[in-house]
């Protein structure tokens, strides 16, 4: 009975492309692919100071047209769709807002679209890339927490750069626990077996962005590099894949939105957005891996937990699931303060300085970088998650005698 358990459970882990310590986080991501794509990862690696000379966009422009067809495995299609993901937004964003590019050359454009066919994946940035798959640890047999990890390729930015992105693996990592125990629910759920205790989701505890990212250095350098193409003023037909297609194509940037792990603790926990923020929520699972998509809309549609503790009249349950709540909506919560820390201010400060570029500037001010409006989005999905909160206390059999 255990050893099928285990033997379901694993299978179950492999087809969701879940790691049984990191959850959705890739395990030991690769460093270097193949010579024939040295190109790459020359540019990827020394992205920060081409962007800072100006001297990328030429770098590109040089670039020989490589066949992505030497990509053998998983984690180097993943590398690979890292480091063209990191070299076009340098490549789109060189020059700032004032003069982004409008077309990604065919020697980027045509290898990347192809290496995200293959993985599922859009052919832009993703979260799925910049903090899933962008890590290495400083001395491979030392632990992984902050002070021994490092970024594959990054942006300029310093050390917000850094903080920003090793921030956001901290909290995927907080997540991983409750993540691999989505399956281990899902599987009692449907053999109606006795529910396994929920575990209470603490990942505020690392999304401290104070001490690693400055405000100034995030919204003043790196956040452009994260902005996408879609619902975007400052290029309101998209980007140009040329090679690929005749007409420019609008993607959204890199955005907490595309976390697979919080959208799995929304399906987990029934916590179900509506109007233009669930369209919003849904569309960003477009930039998700596929498999960690799968385990998202498989949780969707299954029976539903919270009616399920409501049934129950266990006293047990109903705490242990508004624990999970109240800790989902905490954490909301704290992302919201730190957005109006980190966007909102640093905005206002500069459009009271007088921006140069007011319309764009404003937009850029109010706007995630996947397009949303960001400060109503993220007061409305912390509203929608305290609104899955069981306000009526069930009462135990035991009570009831008593």
């Amino acid at each position: 009975m255990e050893t099928n358990y285990r033997e379901t459970l694993q299978a179950d882990f492999d087809a969701f492309d879940l790691s049984e310590e990191l959850g959705f986080i890739l395990e030991e991501p690769l460093t270097h692919l193949p010579d024939y794509y040295r190109v790459w990862l020359d540019l990827a690696n020394n992205l920060t100071h081409l962007i800072e000379s100006r001297k990328l966009r030429d770098r590109v422009h040089k670039m020989p047209v490589l066949s992505p067809h030497l990509l053998s495995n998983h984690r180097e299609l993943r590398l690979a769709h890292l480091a063209l993901g990191f070299i076009s937004m340098g490549y789109v964003w060189q020059e700032g807002q004032q003069a982004p590019g409008q077309i990604l050359p065919k020697a980027l454009a045509w290898p990347y679209w192809n290496i995200s066919r293959r993985l599922g994946l859009p052919p832009i940035l993703t979260y799925a890339d910049s903090v899933l798959a962008n890590w290495k640890l400083k001395d491979p047999t030392g632990d992984m927490e902050i002070g021994n990890m490092d970024l594959i390729f990054s942006f300029p930015g310093g050390e917000s750069c850094r903080g920003f992105f090793m921030v956001s693996l901290l909290v995927e990592m907080a997540a991983s626990s409750g993540i691999t125990v989505s399956p281990i629910c899902f599987l009692f759920f449907l053999s109606a077996q006795r529910w396994p205790n929920l575990k209470v989701i603490k990942m505020t505890q690392p999304l401290r962005c104070s001490d690693h990212v400055e405000p100034a250095a995030f919204h003043g350098t790196l956040r452009i590099f994260l902005s996408g193409w879609r619902d975007n003023p400052m290029l309101p037909r998209g980007v140009l894949y040329e090679g690929v297609s005749n007409e420019p194509i609008s993607l959204s940037g890199g955005s907490a939105a595309q976390s697979s792990s919080i959208q799995c603790f929304d399906a987990l926990l029934c916590v179900q957005h509506e109007g233009e923020t669930g369209d919003f929520l849904t569309r960003m699972r477009d930039y998700m891996p596929p498999a960690h998509r799968q385990l998202i809309e498989t949780l969707s549609v299954c029976r539903s937990l919270r009616d399920f503790v409501i049934k129950s009249s266990s006293s047990d349950l109903y705490q242990a699931y508004n624990s999970c709540v109240s800790a989902l909506a905490d954490l909301r919560s704290y992302h919201l303060n730190t957005v109006a820390k980190y966007v909102i201010v640093p905005g206002n400060q500069v459009r009271s300085m007088g921006c140069p570029l007011r319309g764009v500037g404003s937009a850029l001010n109010t706007t995630g970088t996947g397009g949303s409006n960001v400060m109503v989005f993220l007061k409305s999905v912390r509203n929608t998650t305290q609104k899955a909160l069981i306000l009526e206390r069930p009462t135990t059999s035991r009570e009831t005698k008593m």
